[in-house]
């Protein structure tokens, strides 16, 4: 599969990066929608970082009237269980292997890739760490959720990778609830969860930037 197009971000600009994060935005957004958290992050400059913020491709989204926006995958239905668009999704993921493939051909051992997505973003990338024949970094989930936890076939490389999920206590897009059930499906996969709760809608505040600029430092020491 091809790589997506994306927007790149170097932290320190002009540094040679020895890890890469790749960002998935949410449903309607595009590669642009996180690029600006980079410099709030404050990674030391001794952790050199390829920040790779991908554009959706552009589809019909049933919940939105079949509206064409992008997306990851489209959503057949807003009830609590997120009945989605699986096959979508998953070639979705498939794309974002790409793009490790791409990091990897570039210099980056795998093993320094984290994954990190927003709403659908995280859907995405939690199927895709998880599916993901070489061994990664860690994932992050962001006021996300995990529809494909019982669908998928996990690899063995990834079969303890630490997952940080984040969201908020007043999501009214994303409840809570869904936020939870990931985090229980991933520590029954046997995974490392870092659970962070803050009182925000569906959206990222200034306590947790500072919360996944620690994680990730930890991951990538």
């Amino acid at each position: 599969m091809n790589c997506l197009s994306a927007v790149e971000v170097i932290s320190p600009p002009g540094a040679e990066p020895t890890a890469a994060i790749l960002w998935l935005h949410g449903l309607g957004a595009d590669g642009h929608d996180f690029a600006g958290i980079v410099p709030q992050l404050h990674l030391p400059a001794d952790l050199p970082v390829r920040f790779v913020f991908p554009h959706a491709p552009k589809m019909p989204v049933t919940i939105n009237n079949g509206y064409v926006m992008p997306a990851w995958y489209d959503i057949l239905e807003m009830s609590i269980d997120r009945r989605v668009d699986v096959a979508q999704l998953t070639r979705s993921a498939e794309a974002v292997h790409a793009l490790i493939e791409r990091e990897v051909a570039r210099g980056i051992d795998s093993r320094r890739i984290v994954l990190a997505g927003f709403s659908q973003g995280g859907a995405v990338i939690l199927h895709a760490a998880l599916t993901c024949a070489r061994p990664l970094a860690g994932a992050m989930s962001l006021s996300s959720y995990f529809p494909t936890a019982e669908l998928l076939s996990q690899n063995v490389a990834n079969a303890s990778l630490p997952v940080l999920v984040c969201h908020g206590s007043y999501d009214p897009v994303v409840p809570e609830i869904l936020g939870r059930r990931a985090e229980t499906a991933l520590r029954e996969l046997g995974h490392p969860v870092q659970w962070q709760r803050y009182p925000m809608e569906h959206s990222v505040c200034l306590e947790q930037v500072r919360d996944i600029s620690a994680w990730l430092q930890r991951v990538l020491a």
